[in-house]
């Protein structure tokens, strides 16, 4: 019960970052780089490297493509979410800007510039070139999640939702859309809302893993320690669940000291690929 009270009393200080220190990782928008088979839909989803590869080496393999024609869209795509894997954002901003110029009309140049942009902490211009990616007569219900988690960022949430209900009416009980909408409502502190927004992701087949993780932290910050771990290892092997469980009361432990900037406790965001 103290622990219980205690996480109540904390909690008053926890969610204290603003839309620039959110506690979003980037990804928020979950929209992978358009045209290419990873998500980006945290608006969004974050881009990590394939499991056992070297980032480094991905990179200058696509490096080497995209050098050789630099005016190949596909090879720009493929070089940036290179990029994106190895933490090398700016660049990979830089490789998008420019096949942008060479390609004005490209949609998934320029959702995967968008998604580059939010990755760098770029949310306005990240918002103002995915509006460019699709046209209000067609559009796509990946790309409006992704504005949405840039308006999130930039404080602006209510706006966001906006967003996410248009999503919702095109791809119905989507659970990238429902995950980042769950999302905003832990950027306002409003944690009862978020729960249930991801509580409807997470019974989604196809959610993404993440969701469970952000389940079970948002559920654990109202205080339900128990029922929090009994999400995160639900169904998972041993040594997995073991793994989660040990992740999730790190990532509570970090509300103690909620005055720094190394605190922000890292909510996953999730998406489809745009």
């Amino acid at each position: 019960m103290l622990q219980q009270l205690l996480l109540h009393y904390r909690f008053a200080k926890l969610l204290v970052s603003t839309a620039s220190s959110a506690i979003l990782v980037l990804g928020l928008c979950s929209c992978q780089t358009a045209g290419t088979s990873d998500i980006t839909g945290s608006l969004g989803e974050k881009i990590e490297a394939s499991r056992g590869v070297d980032p480094r080496r991905e990179v200058e393999s696509y490096r080497d493509r995209f050098r050789a024609n630099p005016k190949d869209a596909d090879a720009a795509l493929q070089y940036a979410k290179a990029l994106r894997a190895a933490g090398q954002q700016a660049q990979a901003v830089a490789v998008l800007e420019q096949a942008t110029i060479a390609h004005p009309g490209n949609n998934a140049l320029l959702a995967g510039y968008g998604r580059a942009l939010a990755d760098n902490g770029n949310f306005q211009q990240a918002f103002d070139v995915l509006s460019r990616a699709h046209t209000p007569d067609d559009p796509d219900w990946r790309i409006l999640s992704a504005q949405g988690t840039a308006l999130d960022q930039l404080g602006r949430h209510d706006e966001a939702r906006q967003y996410y209900a248009t999503a919702l009416k095109i791809a119905p009980e989507e659970p990238s859309v429902l995950s980042n909408l769950g999302l905003s409502y832990v950027l306002s502190k409003d944690l009862p809302k978020a729960e249930e927004a991801l509580r409807r992701a997470y019974s989604r087949a196809d959610a993404d893993p993440r969701v469970r993780q952000n389940l079970g932290l948002v559920i654990g910050l109202q205080g339900r320690l128990a029922e929090a771990e009994s999400i995160v290892k639900a169904g998972r092997p041993a040594e997995e669940a073991a793994a989660n469980v040990a992740y999730l009361m790190r990532l509570l432990a970090r509300k103690d000291n909620a005055h720094t900037d190394s605190d922000k406790i890292p909510v996953a965001a999730i998406g489809r690929p745009i």
